[in-house]
């Protein structure tokens, strides 16, 4: 029988030979900790409450993007006369609300990192996040101290879906981006690491694919313990410090 992937349909994988993997990069929300829901739950409310029309289509239109992308959204889309501030205070108060509840990570998260570590495979975070937020939720979350390595908007001049992020991740971890598994769960962020030519997969998580997204997959997955499994049935993790030549 085949694997089925997202709400039903026959699970996506492309190429048909082994990856060599010689580091796994993550993207950290929607894909590690579940806080897309509780950033849409919160903007959308405020939205509302500034009696702002389209409230969900505009925050699902944000997804992925870095801060302020979305901020510049909000303005091109309501104009220049937008209470910004106040919007972005009530926002904060929203979501810090919500994050005082408790920040969960995703189905699968300790998972994955506990077998990425027993193989020895080299990770880091990826996120369009700053280094105080990254560092935020990932201490909320309990998972903070299982990455050495985290890159973040605040490391390039332009963040996703530019490839930017995930070549320096490449670069920092000294691996080529061909030996390199990307995980993530926004089509933005799909976009940039296939473009800097990562093994690009994707676990969705607020928004399905589109298929122009789907075709930047090498697979679309329900979640991580999926991409645990999927890792162990085509994946060949390279020796440290193996030579390397990009594909």
């Amino acid at each position: 029988m085949p694997a089925r992937g997202c709400e039903g349909e026959p699970q996506i994988v492309t190429g048909a030979h082994d990856w060599l993997i010689a580091a796994v990069l993550l993207d950290m929300d929607g894909t590690l900790v579940d806080t897309e829901r509780l950033y849409l739950e919160s903007l959308t409310e405020v939205l509302n409450a500034f009696g702002l029309p389209d409230a969900i289509e505009t925050c699902e239109s944000m997804v992925g993007l870095p801060g302020p992308e979305c901020q510049a959204l909000l303005v091109a889309r309501y104009g220049e006369t937008l209470p910004l501030r106040e919007i972005n205070r009530a926002f904060v108060e929203k979501r810090d609300a919500r994050f005082a509840q408790g920040l969960p990570v995703k189905p699968g998260t300790c998972e994955l990192l506990d077998a990425l570590d027993d193989a020895g495979c080299p990770v880091a975070v990826v996120t369009s996040s700053s280094r105080k937020t990254a560092d935020m939720h990932l201490t909320l979350a309990g998972i903070r101290a299982r990455f050495g390595t985290i890159l973040t908007r605040d490391d390039v001049a332009h963040g996703k879906p530019a490839p930017d992020l995930y070549l320096l991740a490449a670069d920092r971890l000294g691996v080529p981006p061909a030996h390199c598994v990307a995980v993530e769960d926004s089509s933005v962020g799909v976009a940039s690491a296939f473009t800097a030519g990562a093994i690009t997969l994707m676990v969705p998580d607020l928004l399905q694919p589109d298929a122009a997204t789907r075709g930047k997959c090498a697979a679309v997955l329900p979640d991580l313990n999926a991409v645990r499994t999927l890792l162990g049935i085509r994946g060949q993790f390279a020796a440290p410090n193996a030579a390397l030549a990009p594909r």
